[in-house]
């Protein structure tokens, strides 16, 4: 394993590389959490093992506001993000062991992956959007996030819901974000897995993302959650069964 950050526009990015054994040369996929979350957490952790085994390497990346990379979560933006994960897909492309880019990304990270896709659609030998929460923008234009509902011509300059907080800024970026633009632009090979009892991002936005792309396969996990915290091995299975069988 590696840790380092990777610089965008002078933000700095924690990131890590972790290989298979006796790793030399091969594919790398791109690994990125979600909304509140950070490269460390339960799901994101067995999803880069699951990779791992298949034997892809993995690049991890937290973007701005989140885990220890530069920023406030109150200040992300999906811009932001954007800006971060082309940074870090122009980092993975200097590395000279590399042959083949994949793109995996939860929840946020998800949307994230659904977005870089279709912006970069040559680059990505496939892409993994995990409980793709590509519904963010659809919400905020019709005035709702974090479970609060505003205006949607008189934005608040904060939104809060629990301990956490939200510039208004990112509402009026993702009001402007249209994701089935990004998914008709890509025409690679797509998984998508996602919890049948998801809470945060109904299953329902699996199926219908699933339906728009081009080569898409939908895994379902019966009776998960948005973390996959009931059937985490089937989850890592269907992402580890994937990269595996594309490695034949």
């Amino acid at each position: 394993m590696k840790e380092f950050y990777i610089d965008c526009d002078g933000i700095k990015l924690h990131a890590k590389l972790d290989f298979p054994e006796g790793f030399e040369k091969g594919p790398l996929c791109i690994l990125i959490h979600g909304f509140t979350g950070h490269m460390e957490e339960d799901h994101i952790v067995a999803v880069q093992k699951a990779i791992n085994k298949a034997g892809v390497a993995v690049l991890r990346a937290e973007m701005y506001g989140h885990g220890k990379s530069d920023g406030q979560f109150e200040n992300h933006t999906l811009y932001k993000w954007v800006t971060n994960a082309l940074a870090v897909v122009d980092y993975a492309k200097t590395l000279d062991f590399v042959t083949d880019l994949y793109l995996c990304g939860h929840s946020q990270g998800g949307l994230l992956t659904m977005l870089i896709g279709g912006m970069c659609n040559t680059a990505f030998k496939a892409i993994i959007p995990l409980s793709p929460a590509w519904m963010i923008p659809e919400i905020c234009r019709e005035g709702s996030v974090l479970d609060q509902t505003f205006d949607v011509n008189n934005i608040p300059e904060t939104v809060s819901s629990g301990d956490w907080n939200l510039s208004g800024n990112y509402i009026r970026v993702a009001q402007t974000i249209h994701v089935e633009d990004e998914i008709a632009r890509y025409n690679g090979p797509v998984l998508i897995v996602h919890g049948e009892a998801d809470e945060v991002v109904p299953f329902f936005y699996g199926e219908k993302a699933a339906k728009l792309y081009k080569n898409a396969k939908l895994v379902p996990i019966k009776d998960d959650d948005h973390c996959y915290g009931r059937h985490m091995d089937e989850m890592a299975d269907a992402v580890y069964q994937f990269f595996a069988e594309d490695m034949k």
